[in-house]
């Protein structure tokens, strides 16, 4: 984690919630207590910021420094609202391409589908606050400083983008191998949010229910899948294609 991504005591870390810093994720010690870790917890849920339990030595890798038990990393850009994303892409004319990640959780694949995505025009990247990659060094780095260049917008939850899309004419198509239609019979020429799912998990059937179209990539080898950055950039330059 690059020190200036991270910020390290349970104050410290308080504070800057308060002062509405994008915090991504909060690093906490096992079985640390406390009336501010307590207090910690609090600020943490008020503002919906993703936790998680670790072991000291993680902590320690992590910074040398006096941590108190709690390590936060810092989002080296700013997100947009959704409303606001969907209305400045209609407002300016252009043919509305967006990006759903479902829970994708590793910083490296986050950062190459943002890549492809800044490559192939993607109007915004939509992910849930909860669970989804932070935007951190690695992110960086492998989306090739593309990562400022895409508007990425967090939510609460994946289904409420996806039913306000929906309400703003924009077709949601996921991407599964759960259905018999091959992405190339499927339109991708008009307003549309392509939906990628998580590494191990896929899309959550929850949202395979609400979405409009489903389609898959065909698969001709042994192996039943592609890494997800992959089928990502598949799906998205077949979009570049039928629009051209």
């Amino acid at each position: 984690m690059e020190k200036e991504h991270q910020i390290f005591g349970i104050r410290a870390i308080i504070e800057a919630i308060q002062a509405g810093k994008e915090v991504d994720k909060v690093f906490i010690q096992k079985e640390i207590s406390g009336e501010l870790m307590k207090d910690l917890m609090k600020v943490m849920k008020r503002a919906n910021i993703n936790f998680s339990y670790v072991p000291v030595e993680k902590l320690n890798r992590l910074t040398p420094n006096n941590h108190q038990g709690a390590v936060a990393t810092i989002s080296p850009i700013g997100f947009i609202d959704l409303e606001h994303l969907v209305e400045s892409t209609i407002e300016s004319g252009k043919k509305p391409l967006f990006l759903i990640l479902d829970q994708i959780s590793d910083a490296r694949n986050f950062g190459a589908i943002i890549r492809t995505a800044e490559c192939t025009g993607v109007n915004g990247i939509i992910i849930q606050k909860a669970g989804s990659a932070p935007v951190n060094g690695d992110t960086v780095k492998t989306s090739a400083g593309a990562v400022f260049n895409v508007p990425i917008c967090k939510v609460e939850h994946i289904k409420d983008a996806i039913f306000y899309l929906q309400g703003s004419g924009i077709k949601t198509v996921a991407a599964t191998e759960k259905t018999d239609q091959n992405i190339y019979d499927v339109s991708l020429a008009d307003p549309v949010a392509i939906i990628m799912g998580s590494e191990d998990r896929g899309i959550n059937p929850s949202v395979l229910k609400i979405v409009d179209e489903k389609a898959k990539l065909p698969m001709f080898g042994s192996i039943g899948s592609l890494n997800v950055s992959v089928a990502c950039g598949a799906f998205l330059y077949e979009t570049v294609r039928q629009r051209s």
